[in-house]
Order: C-alpha cells, then structure tokens, then sequence
C-alpha cells in the first residue's frame, strides 16, 4: 500500500519521495525491500507526506519472536 500510496500522491520513484519525507532515498529502498525496518523519521515523514493515510494503512505491525 505504501507504494500505491506514494504514486497516488505525485511520488513515482524514491529520488522524488525521499527529501520531501526527509530521509536519505537508500533508506526508502530498505524499508520497501525489507532489509530495514522504519524508524521514527520514516514513519513521521510517510505520513506527514502520504496524507490523509493513516499508520494502519501504510504499514503493517509483525509481532517478533
């Protein structure tokens, strides 16, 4: 959804999302990869940017063992 979310709002590559969440473009490309997990600034700046998406539909919460 995340993505969707993105090219809804005008954000059709990591170049054009990544200053305007405020965080460096590698990070977009590991959080969407899954070989990072979002901080607080990616959090913040997606949903500060993807408006009027809420938490709940951007991410998803995995419970860790």
């Amino acid at each position: 959804m995340f993505r969707k979310a993105a090219a809804l709002a005008g954000y059709y590559s990591d170049y054009s999302l990544a200053p305007a969440m405020g965080v460096h473009r590698s990070t977009i490309s590991r959080v969407r990869s899954g070989s990072a997990q979002p901080g607080k600034a990616f959090i913040s700046g997606a949903l500060t940017v993807l408006a009027p998406y809420e938490f709940d539909d951007l991410f998803e919460v995995v419970e860790r063992d």
